[in-house]
């Protein structure tokens, strides 16, 4: 059963070069420029005898050897079967060339059809090859090892691996050739859509294989006891930066005697995830731009099994701040823990907010933050908490339809506002709606 398993795997892998080899072929047919990754080899065929396919086995190997060159002992010899993968990979290419070789778009939208057609075969292909979880594609691979053996973030380092080959292929396509070539708005629509279509795939893999396991699956969770999710009150806390949100969470749970969540999350997160507290602290609550987020998070659909930090650590706090619920009631400030308890019949949703002068001032004097802390930086700040909510539950963070209560927290005193939610709180389940 092994052995056929890993033949199944090894023919998937192969299958899924040929389709990558295919893609990468059309692109070149579409005339609007290749893949980053083939950028180089691209520009080096046109002003040597070497064809395409010939350099993208020279380009890979020195992908292998980089691998092998930072890995040093560590280096499995198992992973050497790359260097056949990318033999089959460059001679597929230079098959496919001759296979297509009618293809001849005559109008710029037919080209525009072929290169659609290429990002589509490519994410195929790489889907399929990381699917099969064979090995990796050699220049993913090299960004793989360098991120875990120098703690560096795989996805920036794609993006910058990708844009160093775009630059490669430029300077080198003026310096051998004298114009550009290989390199166009094809480039560019490549990079933004393939890791896109390779999730795409991966979630439409991922819903058949649901369906066809649906029956496992409901008898599995047929025996999973029932929790006490539910069971226990819980008010979130939602806030601008700034509001006090932190110090009202605080005492509505000492005057309540709930249990009180906010710092805390992290050092549970920190626990269960790997993740040191710096980075949680960092990184917990705030995308900067989510168009940009969702282009670095596709980097991650070239390797296999992997999540980008930001939506792992989502997860575990999701499941942390699900578990925390289900042990006894609980105020918990941040995190989007209205969304993720959405379903929980005895959450209390509330929405702390102020204007700008009582958050600035509020900042500088009980944050400890430098005394030029402006508008802008508020702006900045409420944007990286609302990009966050929505990226990760697309909904809109300021939404008041999205509480049971919002608050202007300038207008009364930190006790007078834990007061009046307590006092809310209590009426909402004393009529039986929480």
């Amino acid at each position: 059963m092994n052995f056929l398993s890993r033949a199944s795997s090894i023919a998937v892998f192969i299958l899924g070069l040929f389709i990558m080899a295919l893609g990468v072929s059309v692109s070149v047919k579409a005339d609007l420029g290749v893949t980053p990754i083939s950028c180089v080899p691209y520009v080096y065929s046109l002003s040597t005898p070497l064809t395409l396919g010939e350099l993208t086995i020279f380009m890979n190997a020195f992908f292998i050897i980089g691998q092998i060159a930072v890995l040093r002992k560590k280096y499995s010899l198992f992973q050497l079967i790359q260097f056949p993968a990318v033999a089959v990979l460059g001679y597929c290419i230079d098959f496919t060339l001759q296979l297509i070789s009618w293809i001849s778009p005559a109008s710029y939208v037919e080209q525009l059809f072929w290169l659609m057609v290429s990002c589509l075969l490519l994410a195929l292909g790489v889907f399929l090859v990381v699917k099969a979880g064979v090995t990796y594609i050699p220049g993913d691979g090299l960004i793989a090892v360098i991120a875990e053996t120098y703690k560096k973030d795989f996805g920036k380092m794609k993006m910058c691996f990708d844009s160093s080959m775009v630059v490669i292929g430029l300077l080198s396509s003026f310096a051998l050739l004298g114009r550009l070539a290989g390199i166009r708005e094809g480039t560019f629509i490549a990079a933004l859509t393939v890791g896109f279509l390779i999730q795409v795939y991966n979630k439409a893999f991922t819903r058949v294989a649901s369906l066809m396991n649906s029956r496992k699956v409901s008898a599995e969770v047929s025996d999973v006891p029932l929790q006490s999710y539910g069971l226990y009150p819980v008010i979130t806390i939602s806030r601008e930066y700034g509001s006090g949100g932190h110090e009202i969470g605080r005492l509505i749970a000492d005057e309540l005697g709930f249990t009180f969540y906010d710092r805390e999350l992290i050092d549970l997160t920190a626990e269960q995830s790997g993740f040191t507290a710096e980075f949680i602290k960092d990184k917990e609550q705030k995308l900067t731009n989510s168009l940009f987020y969702d282009l670095y998070a596709q980097n991650y659909a070239y390797v296999q099994e992997e999540l980008p930090p930001t939506d792992l650590l989502f997860l575990i706090q999701s499941k942390i701040i699900r578990d925390i619920c289900a042990k006894g009631p609980c105020v918990i400030v941040g995190r989007c823990a209205n969304f993720i308890l959405k379903d929980n019949s005895a959450c209390f949703n509330i929405f702390i907010h102020a204007n700008d002068e009582f958050r600035k001032s509020k900042i500088i004097n009980s944050y400890k933050a430098a005394s030029t802390y402006s508008s802008k930086d508020l702006e900045l700040a409420d944007r990286k908490r609302a990009n966050y909510c929505l990226h990760y539950t697309g909904k809109n963070w300021r939404d008041s339809t999205n509480y049971h209560m919002t608050v202007d927290s300038s207008l009364f005193s930190t006790e007078s506002i834990a007061r009046q939610i307590i006092g809310m709180f209590n009426s909402s389940r004393g009529s039986g709606r929480i």
